[in-house]
C-alpha cells in the first residue's frame, strides 16, 4: 500500500488531478472568506455554486462564450450575495436561516429553469470546455506537464489567492473590511459605512463561489447536471475553519483536501474489489475532519461573525 502511494504521488497525472480538484475549492473558500472576514456567514454557498454553474453553462451554451459564460456566473453568484446581505445586513435575520434559503432557492431556480430550458432532453447538452493552456508552461522543468494541462480558469482560480490577500492586508479596503468583520462600532466611529462595506463583500465573495460552480461545468466538465456540485460549498466553509480566515492557508486547505481525493481514487482503482469503495470515498472527509480539528482549537475568528450589526448601537 505505501509503495502504491509513494508511486502516485510521484506521478504527474495525479498532481494534475490535485489542482483540478482542488480549483473550484480555491475560488469557493476565497469566497466565504471575503464574506466571513466581514463579519458575515454565507451558507447560500451550495446554492450560489449550482446557480453560477447552470448560469455559465447556459450562457455558453447560448453562445456567449466560455468567459462570457464566467461573467454571467459570477453576476448570478453577485446577485444572490446581494439578496443574502440584504436580509442578513439591512434587515438583521437570522444568517443561518437566511443562508440555507438562499442555498434551497438557488439551487431549486437552477433545476426549474433546466427543466423549462430542456423539457425533452434525455442528456445533458455539451459545451466546448476550457482546454488545457499548454505552451510556455510545458517547457517548465517537473512542474511544466502540471500547469499545462490547467485550464486558463484554473489558473485564475490560483492567481486570486495573492491578489485576495493583497486585497485584505495592503489596501485601505481591505482594512475596511476587516474592520468591519473584528469591530463595527469602531469601524463606524471611523466613518467607515459598516452596512455598505458587508454587504460589498458578500457580493464579491458570492460572485467567486459562483465562478466555482461555473468552473465545473466549463472546465471539470462540459455539462449541466443535478447534484454536480455534492457538498462541495459547505467543504469550502469548513477549509475556511481551517484556514483560519487567512488565504495563504485556505489554498493550503483546498490542495489538501483535493489531494486526500485524488489519491483515494486511484488508490480504490488499485485495491479493486478488495475494499468496499464507500471506504474509500470516506478518506478525504475523514482526514479533512482530522485536520479541521487539530488546526481549529487554534483559529482566531473575526470578533463580529455573526453579529447583526445596526447603525448607532453600541
Amino acid at each position: 500500500m505505501l509503495a502504491d502511494v509513494i508511486d502516485t504521488l510521484l506521478q504527474a497525472n495525479f498532481w494534475i488531478a490535485v489542482l483540478r480538484i482542488a480549483t473550484p475549492l480555491v475560488l469557493g473558500t476565497l469566497g466565504v472568506l471575503l464574506c466571513e472576514r466581514a463579519g458575515v456567514l454565507n451558507l447560500g454557498i451550495e446554492g450560489i455554486m449550482v446557480a453560477g454553474a447552470f448560469a455559465g453553462w447556459f450562457a455558453a451554451y447560448q453562445g456567449a462564450g466560455l468567459w462570457g459564460g464566467v461573467l454571467a456566473a459570477a453576476l448570478v453568484g453577485g446577485a444572490f450575495g446581494l439578496l443574502h446581505g440584504v436580509l442578513t445586513v439591512s434587515l438583521a435575520l437570522s444568517q443561518h436561516v437566511s443562508g440555507l434559503g438562499i442555498t434551497l432557492f438557488a439551487t431549486s431556480v437552477s433545476y426549474y429553469a433546466y427543466r423549462v430550458g430542456f423539457p425533452k432532453v434525455t442528456s445533458p447538452p455539451t459545451v466546448e470546455p476550457f482546454t488545457g493552456i499548454g505552451a510556455p508552461f510545458d517547457a517548465i522543468p517537473l512542474i511544466g506537464p502540471v500547469l499545462a494541462a490547467q485550464t486558463p480558469l484554473a489558473l485564475l482560480a490560483f492567481a486570486m489567492v495573492p491578489l485576495v490577500a493583497w486585497l485584505l492586508y495592503r489596501t485601505p479596503a481591505g482594512l475596511a473590511l476587516r474592520m468591519v468583520g473584528e469591530n463595527p462600532a469602531a469601524a463606524e466611529s471611523a466613518g467607515i459605512p459598516v452596512a455598505t462595506t458587508r454587504i460589498a463583500a458578500i457580493a464579491a465573495g458570492s460572485a467567486l463561489m459562483g465562478m466555482a460552480g461555473a468552473f465545473l461545468t466549463l472546465a471539470a466538465f462540459n455539462a449541466f447536471f443535478f447534484n454536480m456540485i455534492n457538498g462541495r460549498g459547505w467543504i469550502c466553509v469548513a477549509l475556511v475553519v481551517f484556514a483560519s480566515w487567512r488565504p495563504g492557508k485556505a489554498l493550503l486547505g483546498a490542495l489538501l483536501f483535493a489531494g486526500f481525493d485524488a489519491l483515494q481514487l486511484r488508490l480504490q482503482q488499485g485495491a479493486g474489489s478488495q475494499v468496499p469503495y464507500q471506504l474509500w470515498l470516506m478518506v478525504p472527509y475523514v482526514l479533512s475532519i482530522l485536520a479541521l480539528v487539530l488546526v481549529a482549537r487554534r483559529a482566531a475568528y473575526p470578533q463580529a461573525l455573526m453579529k447583526p450589526y445596526r447603525k448607532g448601537e453600541r
